[in-house]
Order: C-alpha cells, then structure tokens, then sequence
C-alpha cells in the first residue's frame, strides 16, 4: 500500500491494479487468520461517482438532492457534496449533518411534510428555507415558526405499484390543492413549487408522468392566485442497481418526454429529484461470517445416489449480522437479500436447501428463507452486494451485536474527478471514460475529508 496521500485529506492510497473486490478479498484474508471474523463493508465511492455521472447524462434538467435518510455516512455525504448535489433532509440531525460540510442552505430542501415545531425554528435559524407541507395544520405551524420559508407543495401520487408506498402517509390530494394554497396566501406565506414521489421501488414508469402532469394543474392554481411557483420536485424512486424490474434509464425515458411536455425548458421551473438508493446501494459490499451452523436430516427423504443427495438434509447457518443490523432492509425495505459464495464452487459440488439466519436470540431475525448453498463451515464468508440503501443507515445494536466497520475504496483517477468536478464543474461525456481504471485506493471513514464549497482539493 502507497500511503502518499493528499495533505489536506490523509488518504493513503492503494497500488494500480486493486479494485473494490481486491479490497474484500484483503480484509477476508486478514480476519481469516484471526477468530474476530467480524462482518465488514466495503464501499466504492467510484461507484458513487459513476452513478451521478449516469444521472447528469440522463437527466440533464434534474438537479439531484441525496435523500440523506437512505444512508447518512459522513464519507458519502462528503462525496455527494463535492459532486455539487443538493440534499433531501427529514431531520434536524440530518441538516446539521450536511451543513457541517459546509453545504450552503440554497441545497438543502427540508422534504418531510410533517415536521416538529422546534425543529422548523432550527431550519429558520439556520438558513434551510425550502420546505414541503400537504396540510392546513403544517402551514399554520411554518406561519409562526419560519419568517423567510419557501415552501413546496406535497401532491399524493397512485403509488400502486411501488414496492414501498409513500402516499398513504404524506401527499395532499389534487382536490384539496386549492384550498390549501388559498390558505397559504391568507397567511402571507410564499408557496414556491409542488413535489410528489411515486413510492420507493416503482415498477411502473408512467407513474411519474401523471404525477408530472398533476404538478402542472397546480402550478395553473398557483398561478391564478398569484404564486411565483418555479420548483418542481419529483422525488424519489429510482432503482440503486440494475437487478431490477424497471431499470433507471427505462424511468428516465418516460420522465424526460413528460417534463418537456408540461415542464418545456424555456419555462424557468427549476427541477430537483430526491434520489438516495439509486446513489448508494451498489457502491456497499456487506461481507458476513458464518459463526453457526446446523444440520437438519430429512428422515423420508432415501436417495440411491449419494451425488444426488440433495434433499436429504436442510442446512441452517447463522452468521454475524442480521435484521436488527445490516439486514432491517429486509423489514423496513422489502428488500430480497441472497449471498454470493466467496469461494467459488466446484463444478460437481452438490447444493443443499439452506436457511440463513442473523446472530440474535430473536426468532425473527431470518435473513434469507431459502436458496441453495454448498456445505459450508463455521469460518466461511458469505458476500452480499447492494447494500448500500436502508442498511446502515437504520441498523442497530440489539443484543450488543456492533454494527460492521466500514472500508472505503476509490480509484485515483475516480479520486481526481471528483476534484476536478468540485473545482470546475461537470466534464464533457467525452472525458469520463478515462476514469475508471483498475486502479484504487482506500482508507477509514474518519480520515477521509473531502471539500465542499470553497473548493481547495490537491491530489499528490
């Protein structure tokens, strides 16, 4: 390992010739030779950054504002900063997290349409003026606390066939729209722009189409009562990876067409996204440890042939984190979470119904139902990719099992762009295929600082 590393930020760097996968091997070769076969994460901020190069190429128009709640680690966040997107928070705790990075409250919009009294004089007192509501109540609240709010109007989508539905919590209905601006106006309050999200997971595209045209017939209302109305917010609901039904670009494809049709660009409406998986989940690796196993013989099952004695037996493995941890994706989520092998298998090896389960004394904490796996032992390393979105970020210490470290990896060149993005701006297309050799380097989240704004990176 290099650790010549830039002065300003102590980020020792790996040889050319590492990636994020050599970077997992590593760190499983050296707990291998010790009994603390912690689980861990490895998390390639490349792959942040080529996911935003991928959102700025299919959607030019749409400024992304991270949704801080889908994985608030310091590292990515400073990544996301320097890259120039704004940020979606829900908390006081998540404001205070993007603006101790210098983040100028201009990228910051407040998107929880239900939000505590004193945590609205904390955005007032610091400068957050964008804002969501979807009730009469919420205005009234934004009218005592929040003298300069620039609020945006939540608008319930048909979130039907999303995979986590949003509408049933948060959205006012169109029928209610004008009533509520009305109100609005009557408290001398300053409506700059409607929002909706068609739920986490969308598995049907022109979802959002609606949802853009229904944002349209309330910024007619808007106008007609002498709103300024210039923000378009459309949420979130991007997919974090392409093992998905809907891919990314099958969603901007619809979303583009729509935006030029109700939203043409000569119409000076800013448009903002509230993107958080679609950022992070393929970035995170989470390597687990199995640390139990058991054995269940199925007694009716008789096979003459010992190769082809797979279903005489059911194997449970139990490894080191679980629901309560790393896994609560699956509870809170949706998510479906198989392993990939570490050990690559032999081509005769025979694969048994397996079960795997979490470390707690809880009999919830189940991890996968069933798949198929070879007969592994207590010491294995099972590999689980796209864990970078709901995981972390709501995990816990139930039953004093610690949460993962976390090892984060990038390539210099990936490294340099991100500087270079920081200090001029976005590149042509044309430059961003020299980025991503197979080159890497890596270090501890408490060492990375990355600049924000003003910009003084220097890569050595």
């Amino acid at each position: 390992m290099n650790t010549a590393a830039p002065t300003e930020f102590e980020f020792p760097f790996l040889e050319e010739g590492f990636t994020a996968r050599d970077v997992v091997e590593q760190k499983i070769n050296e707990s291998s030779t010790t009994d603390e076969r912690d689980a861990f994460y490895v998390c390639d901020l490349g792959d942040v950054l080529k996911k935003h190069l991928r959102w700025m190429r299919a959607l030019p128009r749409i400024t992304p504002f991270y949704a801080v709640k889908c994985n608030d680690s310091r590292t990515v966040v400073t990544t996301l900063a320097s890259l120039g997107t704004g940020f979606d928070c829900a908390s006081k705790t998540e404001i205070a997290l993007v603006q101790s990075l210098g983040v100028d409250p201009s990228r910051i919009i407040y998107a929880n349409p239900c939000k505590q009294v004193s945590q609205i004089k904390y955005a007032s007192a610091h400068g957050v003026q964008m804002m969501t509501f979807d009730s009469e109540v919420e205005l009234m609240k934004v009218a005592r606390c929040h003298d300069n709010a620039k609020l945006v109007l939540r608008i319930a989508t048909d979130d039907s066939k999303a995979v986590c539905r949003l509408s049933v919590k948060f959205g006012a209905p169109l029928k209610s729209c004008r009533g509520l601006l009305e109100r609005a106006k009557e408290l001398g309050l300053n409506v700059i722009g409607v929002s909706f999200h068609v739920g986490s997971g969308c598995t049907d595209a022109k979802t959002y189409t609606q949802a853009i045209a229904d944002a349209r017939t309330v910024f007619h209302i808007g106008d007609e009562l002498g709103f300024n109305m210039d923000l378009l917010d459309i949420g979130g609901g991007f997919p974090g990876s392409d093992n998905v039904e809907l891919k990314f670009e099958e969603i901007t494809a619809v979303i583009n067409p729509a935006l030029d049709k109700y939203f043409p660009a000569d119409c000076d409406v800013k448009i903002i996204a509230e993107p958080g998986r679609f950022y992070v989940a393929s970035a995170y690796t989470l390597v687990v440890n199995i640390i139990a196993k058991k054995v269940i013989m199925d007694e009716d099952s008789v096979s003459d042939d010992e190769d082809e004695g797979t279903n005489d037996r059911t194997l449970m493995y139990y490894v080191n984190d679980g629901v309560y941890g790393s896994f609560n994706c699956i509870l809170y989520d949706h998510a479906h979470c198989l392993p990939v092998l570490h050990k690559k298998p032999k081509p005769d090896e025979i694969m048994y119904p397996c079960s795997i389960w979490g470390p707690t004394c809880d009999g919830l904490d189940r991890i996968v139902e069933q798949c198929y796996l070879p007969d592994m032992q207590v010491g294995d390393w099972l590999v689980f990719e796209n864990m970078g979105a709901y995981t972390v970020a709501a995990s816990s210490t139930f039953n004093g099992f610690q949460r993962p470290d976390l090892h984060y990896v990038i390539s210099r060149p990936a490294w340099q762009h991100v500087q270079q993005i920081c200090l001029q701006g976005m590149p042509a297309p044309a430059e961003e295929s020299r980025l991503f050799e197979v080159s890497a380097c890596c270090g501890q989240e408490s060492s990375l600082e990355m600049p924000t704004k003003p910009c003084q990176a220097r890569v050595v």
